[in-house]
């Protein structure tokens, strides 16, 4: 199968390191986790993977996972319970981007190796206080918990790096796909594991190329250069509907866009002036034109679908209101550089922001 996809945020393959959508992607095809979600049913919440089990303790604090027999990684090593505890230990150890999802449990560097242990075909994490399971759970089928080949890894190690170097560009996992290469900007290539605990794939061989403007994708796509695609903004999706030979597939994925605010900046750091910036967002007007059938309005950190995710959006576009928290910042003018990523949607949706920003701040 071709893909058509945005793929140059891809910065790292490493589990215990990448952050970014699409190399998550590939993460969540190559690695296998102690307990994982079905993408197909995500409503029956997490379900067992490389655990078969997972009892909890009187207090709370400890979660001991059962581990499933016989499964292999893709080198042919069996994956145990050492590799579990270790992947884990790394992830904390090696403090990289996401790591915040593992140490928010209390785990440190220093401590990693006496909170997450092996013992027979169990491990278990000892948080330093009681949480809520589903919580500690959930963060557990993230990037982050993939369970790596800690031979194959440390066979290619170098200066104490725990091989996160050679993890970037090679892979170690069990998943229903290994990486066979990865070429930034360009493509990456999976195959199917043949000895994938639940069955081989029946794509023996995914290709997703890096294809980063919508119109591109969707002339590749009506030419057949491509099987799918994935990035259609939606004039690109209008354009296709009813064709013969495609079909349009459409879900809400766990994404959130959010302004990011410098609070350094002696204005941005007033909490009026942020509150005034949620009421200069045309939420409504960017969902119904531009970004129809893409995004929708959600005003909550967590997405919808995911556990705790609430459903109430208190702000609208409201210059008026917006203007009065201004004025009781002592703000009357501002000038501020914003960055974006070159993305269709999101330089219309930074477009739209300068708009109303600017009815706000006149000149």
């Amino acid at each position: 199968m071709l893909t058509g996809f945005r793929i140059d945020d891809i910065t790292t393959l490493d589990p215990a390191e990448s952050f970014e959508f699409a190399g998550s992607d590939v993460s969540r095809n190559v690695y296998g986790k102690l307990i994982n979600f079905d993408p197909l049913n995500l409503d029956a919440g997490y379900q067992p993977d490389l655990a078969e089990s997972w009892p909890v303790s009187q207090d709370g604090k400890t979660i001991t996972f059962t581990m499933r027999t016989g499964v292999k990684f893709h080198s042919g090593n069996p994956v145990t319970v050492q590799d579990a505890a270790w992947s884990l230990q790394r992830a904390v150890i090696l403090n990289k981007t996401p790591s915040f999802i593992l140490t928010q449990f209390g785990f440190t560097a220093d401590n990693a190796m006496d909170m997450i242990k092996a013992d027979g075909n169990t491990v278990s994490i000892t948080t330093d206080k009681r949480y809520a399971t589903s919580f500690v759970l959930n963060c557990l089928t993230s990037t982050i918990g993939g369970i790596v080949d800690m031979k194959t890894v440390m066979a290619n190690a170098a200066d104490g790096d725990m091989g996160n170097t050679w993890l970037k560009t090679h892979t170690a996992g069990s998943g229903a796909y290994s990486l066979v290469s990865w070429k930034p900007n360009d493509a990456v290539t999976l195959k199917s594991n043949q000895d994938f605990y639940q069955g081989a794939p029946a794509m023996e061989r995914v290709i997703v190329r890096h294809v980063q403007e919508s119109s591109t994708q969707r002339l590749m796509l009506e030419r057949g250069d491509i099987d799918v695609a994935r990035n259609l903004n939606p004039d690109d999706v209008t354009g296709i509907s009813g064709k013969d030979g495609i079909a349009i597939d459409s879900a809400l994925r766990g994404r959130l866009m959010y302004i990011s605010l410098n609070q350094k900046h002696p204005v941005l750091s007033k909490p009026e002036v942020r509150q005034a910036i949620k009421y200069l967002v045309d939420y409504e007007g960017m969902q119904n034109s531009f970004l129809k059938g893409q995004y929708t309005v959600h005003q909550n950190f967590l997405p919808a679908t995911y556990l705790g995710a609430v459903n109430e959006s208190p702000f609208s576009l409201n210059i008026a209101k917006a203007k009065e928290f201004l004025a009781s910042a002592g703000v009357s003018g501002l000038e501020i550089e914003v960055g974006v990523r070159e993305a269709q949607e999101r330089i219309e949706i930074s477009q739209s922001l300068q708009n109303t920003f600017a009815q706000a701040f006149p000149t």
